[in-house]
């Protein structure tokens, strides 16, 4: 990979809690029952007030959004974070062999991938693809339609685009298993360079050594657990059930079966294995208390865990055994942009970047535990890369964290409790908000 660019969306697309507030209530479907339900699920997200949503909804127009609204949508990310992608690359548009559009909830026509060859008069000869309906994994299965497609096109340039349709598919009904998907997608997405060509190896930021991919779309649940369904009053919208983090489960561990072994080194695979049979001698000892776990940080230096939700990056990190400080980069990606669909994990490397973490020769896996395909059911990609540059810099793609005062206070002093100690302080106000409002009475004052 020679770079990649992630989009930061203009402020006045900013979902502060005054916004939030407004939004919520102009659902006049709701009552007391999801007004709870919404407050206690928005409190424990993990989402800050820093997060974006399309113009359509800040300006009120989230249950008649236009054909218009969703093309300016994805052209205001995708051609905003690709202009920035060719100026920090110099590689002319014209110069790209391969380009691979991701976005799993609009499919115009002509396809996205055609936008993007028309805007910048790409060659006639250029291999685009138009992924859609594949979820927050889409951004590592298009690189691995990449890696598949470099085997055949030698000295190739290869351009993945990956992002998610927010404004046509805010859901405006009061199922609470839909009413999820507007408390935890944001605006965002990433742009990404990659190329074969051994003259440039140099030049690259990382390199893929493995990834390795599981699909549970045959088992009803996983292909059950997220899809784009319509509600009893006809409301469209993005369903996650309860099955979601049992199936991802599952097929975390499938896929950590194939992976573990290729990218830990032998000394921790035999420790393991002669601490297990020690296990099953001693039916006294558990095997947690004679640390049999694998030690995955034996065979990988950073961790970007899909930031889909709190709970989801607490659960993967509870169970692979990571720190807070390996979970840092998830969580803040969380806290400032949101879950971000599939460009999620690029927002979590770019805070990586921008504290400077990346040296040469460092491993770094992407582990997603819940990275859903909406439609074909669960699919856990994992990506091995490695970094292979002599220092990481802060350059433009790690600068989407360092744009104002507030995010550099965060990134100087990570204290994963202040986020939420601070929604939970503006949402209590916003809850009094909502209930006076309701009742009608005065909103009490609100304090800073």
């Amino acid at each position: 990979m020679l770079a990649y660019e992630c989009y930061k969306p203009s402020e006045d697309r900013k979902l502060d809690t005054d916004t939030c507030a407004k939004i919520v209530l102009r659902n006049k479907h709701l009552g007391i029952e999801e007004y709870k339900f919404l407050f206690h699920t928005i409190v424990s997200s993990g989402l800050g007030e820093g997060t974006y949503v399309p113009r359509n909804i800040i300006s009120g127009q989230e249950d008649s959004p236009t054909l218009k609204d969703s093309i300016t949508e994805m052209d205001d990310i995708i051609f905003d974070s690709l202009d920035k992608l060719f100026a920090k690359t110099g590689i002319s548009p014209s110069e790209i062999d391969i380009l691979v559009v991701n976005v799993a909830l609009f499919s115009p026509a002509p396809s996205l991938s055609a936008r993007v060859v028309h805007h910048y008069k790409m060659r006639s000869d250029i291999k685009t693809f138009n992924l859609s309906g594949m979820g927050c994994s889409a951004s590592i299965i298009s690189i691995d339609l990449v890696q598949n497609l470099f085997k055949s096109y030698k000295n190739a340039f290869a351009i993945v685009v990956s992002t998610e349709s927010i404004g046509p598919n805010w859901y405006g009904g009061k199922q609470r298993s839909m009413m999820l998907s507007n408390c935890l997608f944001r605006s965002g997405g990433c742009s990404m360079l990659f190329t074969n060509r051994s003259s440039l190896k140099h030049q690259a930021m990382f390199r893929l050594k493995h990834l390795v991919r599981t699909h549970l779309g045959s088992n009803d649940e996983a292909y059950g657990c997220c899809m784009r369904v319509e509600d009893d009053l006809g409301y469209k919208g993005v369903l996650l059930n309860r099955n979601i983090r049992k199936s991802a489960a599952q097929a975390l561990a499938v896929n950590l079966r194939v992976l573990v072994p290729k990218i830990l080194p032998l000394s921790e695979l035999l420790r393991y294995i002669y601490v297990s049979h020690l296990q099953k001698r001693s039916k006294s000892t558990s095997l947690q208390e004679m640390g049999a776990g694998l030690n995955l940080k034996t065979g990988v230096d950073h961790f970007c865990i899909h930031p889909g939700g709190r709970a989801i990056i607490d659960d993967v990190g509870k169970s692979l055994g990571l720190s807070d400080c390996d979970l840092e980069p998830s969580r803040m990606a969380l806290h400032r942009f949101g879950n971000t669909s599939t460009a999620g994990i690029w927002y979590a490397l770019a805070y990586l970047e921008a504290k400077q973490r990346l040296k040469k020769d460092l491993k770094w896996h992407e582990t997603f535990q819940e990275t859903q395909d909406i439609g074909p059911a669960i699919t856990i990609p994992s990506v091995k890369v490695q970094a292979v540059v002599n220092k990481t810099p802060v350059t433009k793609s790690g600068q989407i964290w360092v744009m104002n005062r507030a995010v550099r206070d965060l990134l100087k002093l990570y204290e994963p409790s202040v986020g939420p100690v601070l929604i939970l302080l503006e949402l209590e106000w916003c809850w009094a908000f909502v209930v006076d409002v309701l009742c009608g009475t005065n909103p009490p004052p609100r304090q800073t």
